[in-house]
């Protein structure tokens, strides 16, 4: 899973787009003896993470403070990051700057440390953060504008209309994808962020240090916010993780941002803040993708006949996820995990349904992609299989939903018919009752995401269909 994936799924999971810089000011809060406050360290950074891991998106860690304690301050640095819940997406603060070391600390940073994002400087250019990207499941951020007073004189050089600052803004999106670059601003200066966020609709905005008030943090997120209500890291102040209890003022602090989320996606008729509104006891890495898929209709009860010719007493509609980007891209993000694990040389998606899918996954994964016609044009080229490939080979076949397993067989052997092999067929939702063993009878292995079972199971758990709806899904 990427970092960008992962910061989404740790984002639905907590609902909050918080997160705790695990750096605090030794000296302030133990006094200025190291051998002193070293201890409280040990103990204080494991209670932190405790009090924040439902609460948070991700950690942030500043090289910097740690390397000022030396080799003790290292061995830290390696036993908080083994702390972290690994659900949870870790940056670390490295502010890097040096374009002759880049490769290694790159290497050490996401290798050995096993951070998923990493804060650079971008003074040296591209060249500087090019090793950072040849991780493809890692991220970086630039650092564009700093919150000091004195640094205005450079970020707003030449002019206030064409600052410097929105420069950089500019060149670092031609650096990478959203997904791999993305951009690192300090915190209180509203009119500064909501330049870059009107700049780079698309980025990921870090933004660093502390604000004052609710107002002040209002004009921030209203600045700073996608019209998803999304694209901000929004950090906790400092002073609520030295507070006897800090999960209780964090909460806090999260519903508000989440309440100011709200007002900014009302703004925006176009989009929905979704929330689940429900708690569970134990997590799952699909659950929120499933109470979505419910809550914007997709999944519906009646007599309902299927492709198949089959005749259930509820219908899922797919068809509706491609107007709505953020579950899309989840839902890409699931299916992407399965087929990191496959070996394939293009992808295949099987009309009509499952073309969308396709199309997201090929430019995801930066592979081919072809599909089977459901039916032979009487004009034009009258190809069976569409778009460019090469006899023998590998295909993996998309379709969104597995019932009886006929249509995506059918498909299946139309791309074996001109030459290609195909041995995986990956699915959204599997509806079980041996499908699979079918697929298996006839040379292919399935795969899916999602099985009907999970699905009704976790809608009872939430309280979304009653028993008798659930009954519908299992019987």
């Amino acid at each position: 899973m990427n970092f960008f994936d992962k910061l989404l799924v740790a984002m639905d999971r907590n609902q909050s787009l918080l997160y705790a810089a695990l750096d605090p000011d030794p000296e302030m809060m133990w006094g200025s003896d190291r051998s002193s406050y070293l201890p409280h360290l040990w103990d204080w950074l494991p209670f932190v993470i405790t009090e924040t891991e439902e609460l948070v998106c991700s950690y942030i860690l500043t090289l910097d403070f740690y390397q000022a304690l030396g080799i003790p301050g290292l061995e830290l640095l390696q036993h908080t990051l083994a702390t972290i819940p690994p659900h949870i997406p870790v940056i670390l603060d490295a502010k890097h700057s040096d374009i002759n070391t880049s490769t290694v600390f790159a290497r050490t940073a996401f290798e050995n440390w096993l951070v998923d994002a990493c804060t650079v400087l971008p003074y040296a250019g591209h060249e500087q953060i090019a090793p950072f990207l040849v991780y493809p499941n890692k991220a970086v951020f630039v650092l564009c504008a700093t919150a000091n007073a004195s640094a205005a004189v450079l970020q707003e050089h030449p002019a206030a209309d064409l600052p410097f600052y929105l420069h950089l803004v500019k060149e670092a999106q031609t650096w990478g994808s959203p997904e791999q670059v993305g951009l690192k601003v300090g915190a209180a200066m509203p009119d500064i962020l909501a330049k870059m966020r009107a700049m780079a609709p698309e980025r990921l905005i870090l933004m660093q240090g502390n604000w004052s008030d609710e107002q002040d943090l209002a004009k921030l997120l209203s600045a700073g916010l996608n019209s998803e209500g999304q694209g901000l890291l929004v950090p906790i102040p400092t002073e609520l993780l030295t507070v006897e209890h800090p999960s209780q003022e964090i909460e806090k602090l999260r519903d508000t941002v989440n309440e100011e989320r709200q007002r900014v996606v009302q703004g925006n008729p176009t989009c929905d803040l979704w929330l689940p509104n429900v708690c569970f006891l134990e997590s799952d890495a699909h659950r929120d993708l499933i109470l979505q898929l419910f809550d914007i209709g997709c999944i519906i009860f009646g007599e309902h006949v299927q492709a198949s010719g089959a005749t259930f007493p509820y219908y899922i509609d797919l068809r509706t996820i491609i107007s709505k980007p953020q579950i899309f891209h989840q839902i890409l993000g699931a299916y992407a995990e399965i087929l990191k694990q496959l070996e394939f040389d293009r992808i295949a998606g099987i009309p009509y349904g499952s073309l969308p899918t396709a199309t997201g996954l090929a430019l995801r994964l930066e592979r081919p992609m072809i599909f089977p016609r459901k039916e032979v044009k009487e004009h034009g080229t009258k190809r069976l299989v569409e778009g460019h490939f090469e006899v023998g080979e590998k295909v993996v076949a998309i379709d969104d939903i597995l019932i009886s397993g006929k249509s995506v067989m059918q498909g299946a052997e139309k791309l074996k018919s001109v030459g290609l092999n195909v041995e995986d067929i990956v699915v959204f939702i599997d509806h079980g009752k041996g499908v699979k063993d079918r697929l298996k009878e006839n040379g292919y292995r399935g795969h899916a995401v999602l099985t009907i079972s999970e699905i009704a199971d976790t809608l009872y758990q939430s309280g979304r269909i009653d028993a008798e709806q659930f009954k519908l899904f299992v019987e």
